[in-house]
């Protein structure tokens, strides 16, 4: 049993490490393009962002001039693409049904704060 915790830990041990890693490089190419949209004024984006300029700079670093326009170009693109709506279509008896209490769909809206936005 003990064998079986440990080879269990160390796999989620395994996959933090590599969100953690994903995440890190999420962040120097958000911290890229943000800056090339700025046209590379650290100041003004750190001022937008609340972070120090030199720490925007030094996480924008390791992100090539390429990879940034080609994640502009893609976030463009979708920008560009009209929204579709990932629901299936409602059926004709479901559009009748009356929307729920507001006080129900309220609490349905509240998510627990999980420290994802900040990290973005």
């Amino acid at each position: 049993m003990a064998a079986a915790n440990v080879l269990t830990t160390r796999e989620a041990s395994m996959k933090a490490a590599r969100a953690k890693e994903e995440a890190d490089v999420a962040a120097r190419e958000a911290a890229a393009v943000v800056l090339r949209l700025f046209d590379n004024d650290a100041d003004l984006v750190a001022d937008l962002l609340g972070v120090p300029a030199e720490e925007l700079e030094r996480e924008a670093k390791p992100v090539t001039a390429a990879r940034a326009k080609e994640i502009i170009e893609a976030l463009r693109a979708r920008a560009e693409r009209p929204m579709r709506s990932s629901r299936a279509p409602r059926s004709r008896a479901e559009a009748s049904n009356p929307s729920p209490p507001a006080s129900a769909a309220t609490a349905l809206v509240a998510a627990p704060d999980d420290g994802r936005a900040d990290a973005a």
